[in-house]
């Protein structure tokens, strides 16, 4: 049962204030509260730290459209390259302003003279902190390093971008702080489930490590192996806990489970922005059946066949000629993550429906395919009030993590690690475990199939785009046309005969569908950074140098 629910504590404060009736000519104005009557108690310091929660990524921040997976309601400007610096960021000012909140914490912990009584609150604030550079530094690289609260006099609010590396630091060593003062996992109370533990602050380590491990080793730049140690480390750390373990309360349909109601709270989660009916809810769901993300072929042809082959070599693989023939043999994940057409989706009403993705009407997408990934079976998430939680960290990732941490580190991966990473998460779905035997017989690419692993174990959960910057194969794959199911002369084709190839909808020459092609595609060196916003250069005074190219 989900019991903690992080409020604003500024409402929360204010009641605090309006129980004080004594009159007194110099009064604190009602909606605010003093410093000289906050910050008394480790009660006061954990009010503050629950507004952090509300910093986490919602469901909107998830969405894989800025990749080659996923495709919206139209062309995304990030995905094909057509975007242009902007003059302000929602990322940026959250950013900043989460840690502005952060730094007033960390100032008030040391006046209050209270030690060791607020050390978790403090822990949870550095990983907040550490938690928003790094939101900042996979999309900008080096930002303006802020570790103290400014006023509008402080001289530091031109504070030049530190590099990439010193933020990654600062990121890493602000994590080793909160890893030494929050509590485990399983040191929670009920009340206190959904709050930031170690397992957090390693998988958050782990994460923002293998992503400077990688980037410094594919851009050619600062110290790889450093990082890459320090990832594997942090994960190995998660996994010697015992705290965590992948969700099977669903036995064979648990991955398709863990996303929605059923996977709350479960011990694969380790951190999720938490919603709870008829209070903090979302609608992920409806968004999701009007197809607001729908996945490619790009992502489609990833999934192997259940003998652990690739399509392209498997004699299991079925073709493209029914509407459910790609889906069969395959991979369990493809069809708990892509609606099987025909297959039922609970809908308004609570009827379980076949449901048929196509080009007309309610269920027409771009590529011919759709999302199951996040459907959620209840009534109230098909009436605008969902209430399932986004799992942002869990421990799938932290498995995925280490594998390849180790492979990048030495160039291979022994198969007793195999069968601790990468063959846990594929034997929730009962696929054939990896092996290097596997690998050579097949003559496959061990890091191929890591980073295959990767991809269709976490798709749609926000981590496509970073991932093909971090590899710097961004510039080869983003460029490429964006497809969808085969149309001509296939089952398609026959449900659909008004639709008039060339003007109805586009297919390439083997007849699959194009939802973007190639040339409206670009992707510059520019791109591997995001332009920082242009009100911040323009009020810097010349310290904030634009990233190259923009």
């Amino acid at each position: 049962m989900k019991r903690f629910i992080n409020k604003k504590y500024f409402f929360l404060l204010a009641i605090v204030v309006i129980a004080g009736c004594k009159k007194d000519l110099n009064l604190t104005p009602k909606d605010q509260l003093s410093d000289a009557s906050f910050w008394k108690t480790s009660g006061d310091f954990q009010l503050s730290a629950n507004n952090f929660y509300y910093g986490l990524q919602q469901a909107p921040e998830y969405i894989d459209n800025n990749s080659d997976i996923a495709f919206g309601s139209g062309a995304n400007p990030v995905s094909n390259g057509s975007y242009l610096p902007s003059a302000s960021s929602d990322l940026w000012n959250s950013c900043y302003e989460q840690i502005r909140g952060v730094n007033y914490l960390l100032q008030k912990a040391p006046e209050s003279k209270l030690g060791s009584a607020i050390d978790r609150w403090v822990g949870e604030a550095s990983f907040f902190r550490a938690y928003n550079y790094w939101r900042l530094v996979k999309a900008f690289g080096g930002v303006p390093k802020i570790d103290k609260v400014l006023d509008v006099t402080s001289k530091e609010l031109y504070t030049p971008r530190s590099t990439q590396t010193e933020i990654v630091d600062f990121i890493l060593s602000d994590l080793d702080n909160a890893i030494s003062k929050l509590p485990k996992q399983s040191e929670l109370t009920e009340n206190e489930m959904g709050r930031v533990t170690q397992g957090a602050a390693l998988a958050l380590k782990a994460r923002v490590a293998l992503y400077m491990g990688t980037w410094s080793k594919y851009h050619n730049e600062g110290e790889p192996i450093k990082y890459l140690k320090a990832a594997s480390d942090a994960a190995e750390q998660v996994v010697a806990s015992n705290e965590y373990a992948l969700y099977a309360g669903k036995g064979a349909d648990s991955y398709k489970y863990l996303f929605i109601l059923q996977g709350d709270d479960s011990k694969e989660v380790i951190l999720a922005r938490r919603y709870y009916a008829n209070r903090i809810v979302h609608n992920w769901t409806r968004e999701l059946w009007f197809n607001a993300m729908v996945p490619t072929k790009n992502l489609a042809d990833l999934y192997l066949s259940k003998d652990g082959r690739p399509i392209t070599q498997s004699p299991l693989f079925q073709g493209y000629n029914t509407l459910v023939s790609e889906f069969q043999n395959r991979d369990p994940r493809m069809a708990m993550t892509f609606i099987v057409p025909g297959s039922t989706i609970f809908f308004e009403g609570g009827l379980m429906q076949p449901t048929y993705p196509g080009f007309t009407g309610s269920n027409a997408t771009h590529t011919g395919y759709m999302l199951r990934k996040f459907l959620d079976e209840t009534i109230e998430a098909a009436t605008f009030q969902g209430a399932y939680d986004f799992k942002e960290f869990r421990y799938a990732e932290v498995l995925l993590i280490l594998a390849e941490a180790l492979y990048e580190q030495q160039g291979a991966i022994s198969d007793q690690d195999l069968n601790r990473t990468i063959n846990v998460v594929r034997s929730r779905v009962n696929m054939p475990a990896l092996t290097n035997a596997t690998v050579s017989a097949y003559g496959l690419n061990m890091l191929a199939e890591i980073r295959r692993e990767r991809t269709v174990e976490l798709a749609f959960e926000g981590f496509r785009r970073d991932d093909l910057r971090r590899w710097k194969t961004a510039e080869t794959e983003l460029p490429q046309a964006l497809k969808g199911v085969k149309f001509v002369g296939t089952e398609f084709q026959q449900r659909y005969p008004d639709l008039k190839v060339g003007t109805d909808i586009q297919v390439d020459a083997n007849g699959f569908i194009v939802a973007e092609p190639a040339g409206a595609r670009n992707f510059m060196p520019k791109h591997y950074l995001d332009p920082i916003p242009l009100q911040q250069v323009q009020l810097s005074n010349g310290t904030l140098v634009q990233n190259p190219g923009w």
